[in-house]
């Protein structure tokens, strides 16, 4: 009998009006497993994870042929049912922690709420589990900062609240949308530290959006690497780094200087071109216009290509083209 991921989404397609921010795009997300799904800013990254906790602004239009958190089936659930599932059994961690807080309220009141709605959970017991879980990220004198209003703490130290908060219903699911962005770079080595630790303490699942693969190296088991709303390349970590075959990728990879390889005053990697306003029935690559191997073919419908174990790409080139480049 085989067991279901703990999250996956197929075929999922997100429309704001006269621009596709989604195109069909299929990921799975196993239990103790991070996916990190990658891509520059515009790709429609935070979209997809808005879409899968059904938070996407009033005026969007989700469609899908699959989103099932463990053996459900959510597309069709209700505010009030999907108000159960969030925030209990699946939890995000926000991109900007200053807008994700209430400023109106103490950094406790707004962690034991979480317990208390979803757990019926007494006062006394909701603030002794928010002061054990402010200790567990780091957090020192929790007593102190539970009575602390947003304001009061530094970007690091409102970051670790929210994910404080996201585990206080003891999540089976975190989806975490650029987690460190906002943090210098000290701190964003704690944050992602503290999620590793805490995944292999609690068995997540962890769904992480960045741009940054300097952090997908560090953390993830998989990645799936977006671009103009559609996954374009997904792989293994190692085999995403170690035989990139979507010319995307390859750029996106040029671009993390590498240390002794990047000499002094030399440029750093670029793409040229910004990633296009895609409109709903747009047929081919999305990243034609910017890719040096373009051609014809990707004016049409591109073939999902198996480039190895759990290996897939969205392209017209062969597999194993990049062997002959680098040749």
């Amino acid at each position: 009998m085989t067991t279901r991921p703990l999250l996956e989404v197929s075929n999922l397609r997100v429309t704001f009006g006269s621009t596709a921010a989604v195109r069909g795009i299929s990921l799975k997300v196993e239990k103790g497993e991070t996916h990190c799904l990658v891509g520059e800013s515009g790709c429609g990254k935070s979209v997809t994870s808005l879409a899968i906790m059904g938070l996407l602004a009033k005026g969007a239009k989700r469609e899908a042929d699959l989103i099932a958190f463990g053996n459900e089936d959510i597309r069709n659930y209700s505010e009030r049912e999907l108000s159960r599932l969030r925030g209990d059994r699946m939890a995000m961690i926000f991109q900007e922690p200053m807008t994700s807080l209430n400023p109106a309220y103490t950094v406790g009141s707004q962690m034991t709420e979480v317990l208390r709605r979803h757990r019926g959970t007494p006062q006394a017991q909701a603030v002794d589990r928010a002061a054990e879980l402010l200790t567990r990220v780091g957090i020192t004198a929790p007593g102190l900062r539970l009575g602390q209003f947003p304001h009061q703490l530094s970007g690091g130290l409102r970051q670790r609240v929210m994910i404080a908060m996201a585990l206080m219903c003891d999540p089976e699911l975190l989806i975490a949308d650029e987690p460190t962005t906002a943090l210098d770079v000290t701190v964003q080595a704690q944050i992602l530290r503290l999620l590793a630790s805490l995944q292999k303490e609690l068995g997540l699942g962890i769904l992480l959006i960045t741009h940054d693969l300097g952090v997908v190296a560090r953390i993830a088991d998989r990645v799936s690497v977006m671009y103009a709303g559609d996954v374009v390349e997904s792989a293994p970590t190692a085999a995403l780094f170690g035989a990139p075959q979507h010319p995307y990728t390859r750029g996106l990879l040029s671009c993390v200087p590498v240390p002794g390889k990047v000499k002094r005053d030399e440029p750093l990697g670029s793409i040229p071109g910004v990633v296009p306003r895609i409109q709903p029935g747009f047929v081919g690559c999305g990243f034609r216009d910017r890719c040096p191997y373009a051609q014809e073919a990707c004016k049409l419908p591109l073939p999902r290509q198996t480039a190895g174990a759990g290996h897939e790409v969205l392209c017209t080139l062969p597999v194993g083209w990049t062997d002959r480049v680098a040749a």
